[in-house]
């Protein structure tokens, strides 16, 4: 795939910067609460997933909501899709956040109806366990998923949000990690306490985001935010505290983080990888991107069947054909998050070898980086997101808003 840098450089932060264009904030994003009330369903048992799908077959079409700039202009994976299957997809860049996705379709899952789409994608975090609670996911049948099944990094068959992957998989994922710029603050950056540093007084960004700052306090006290407790939400607010009434945070950011990095008003700043990566390839920066030692978030944007679905089995065989290396490495060359199918560095590597001239820069670029395919190390020091239930995610708000508000 011939990728034209100009394009890449337009998809700089992916939809994270849709978010910025759009003018939504980070806190409202991470943890607005939606209203929607309905009894909690039980978990699903094999025979209800034989259940489910026993009797339904392919439709030949599949219609798709997505966020912004997860698909290039030419959607050139869903017609390559369409040729081998000859099922039609109808994609629509329609979800701007999880709370406003999950507002609107929760009214019409909760009454049976249809919402008009057979996939979707929904970031680990409170609306995902909304809607798996209120039981408004298919339950997926893995042995329609060989792809996945072969192809899926390890990591990504045991995530805490959604053990064994029994309603999701990723369509990609990122990190949130420490950027920096070396020049500035004339050291490595290593660790979590860095952000604490009084060195760095006045110089290090913070994000807006409940979940991505909450989950950086206790990386700083050695929490495994996975795990962690209201106790635990407690001490790393009163860490947070401690580093804003020091004076140490000169603000705390939404997507604009990139922009008071590449100027200087900061030195450090929580980060995510995507961002970064495309910073430096597209402006020739020498940012640094750290996963510090303590550890560091991965965010998972995840495929899923609504349970109204009218095309279900369409659905799933496009869930398990974008895990074919090939589908997913052009994927890869369009968003410049990590991938979930390590495989598909090789094949971007053998794009690279084709093209010439700034495309070969550019696709060498993303096979090499480790901001889009972590190494083994890297991904053993990642945490996900703590996942909340309405009733937890009031209790976590009341820890970490105040923080960011004033």
């Amino acid at each position: 795939m011939n990728t034209d840098p100009a394009f890449l450089r337009g998809m700089t932060g992916s939809r994270r910067d849709a978010l910025r264009l759009l003018g939504l904030t980070g806190a409202g994003l991470g943890l607005a609460a939606c209203g929607v009330k309905g009894q909690k369903a039980a978990p699903p048992q094999q025979n209800d997933v034989q259940k489910y799908w026993a009797g339904k077959t392919k439709n030949g079409h599949v219609n798709f909501a997505n966020w912004p700039l997860y698909m290039d202009k030419g959607r050139t994976p869903l017609k390559a899709f369409t040729q081998a299957t000859g099922i039609s997809v109808t994609y629509r860049e329609v979800i701007q956040d999880d709370p406003q996705w999950f507002g609107k379709i929760a009214p019409q899952l909760q009454a049976g109806q249809s919402i008009g789409y057979d996939l979707m994608v929904v970031t680990n975090g409170v609306e995902f366990t909304k809607l798996v609670e209120l039981g408004y996911l298919v339950p997926l049948d893995h042995s329609k998923l060989p792809n996945f099944a072969k192809n899926a990094d390890p990591i990504y068959k045991k995530e805490s949000f959604d053990p064994g992957n029994v309603y999701s998989i990723p369509y990609t994922t990122g990190i949130t990690g420490i950027a920096y710029d070396p020049k500035k603050t004339g050291r490595e950056i290593t660790s979590m306490q860095d952000l604490w540093d009084p060195a760095f007084k006045g110089k290090v960004g913070m994000m807006s985001d409940g979940q991505e700052i909450g989950n950086f306090g206790m990386f700083a006290l050695g929490i495994d935010p996975e795990k962690s407790t209201p106790e635990d939400w407690k001490k790393a607010g009163a860490k947070l505290q401690e580093q804003k009434d020091k004076g140490i945070v000169r603000k705390y950011y939404e997507q604009d983080y990139i922009d008071a990095l590449t100027r200087g008003d900061v030195w450090l700043t929580m980060a995510w990888s995507g961002d970064i990566f495309q910073q430096n390839l597209s402006e020739k920066s020498d940012l640094k991107f750290v996963i510090p030692k303590e550890g560091a978030t991965i965010w998972t944007d995840n495929l899923m069947i609504p349970k109204t679905a009218a095309n279900p089995v369409d659905a799933l065989m496009l869930m398990d054909y974008l895990y074919q290396p090939a589908t997913a490495a052009k994927l890869t060359e369009i968003i410049n998050y990590v991938t979930p199918v390590p495989a598909a560095k090789d094949v971007i590597a053998a794009d690279a070898a084709k093209a010439t001239g700034a495309d070969q820069k550019s696709l060498q670029a993303v096979s090499t980086s480790p901001l889009v395919f972590p190494s083994e190390a890297d991904y053993a020091k990642l945490r996900h997101y703590r996942s909340l239930t309405p009733a937890t995610e009031k209790e976590y708000n009341a820890v970490f808003q105040h923080i960011t508000a004033g």
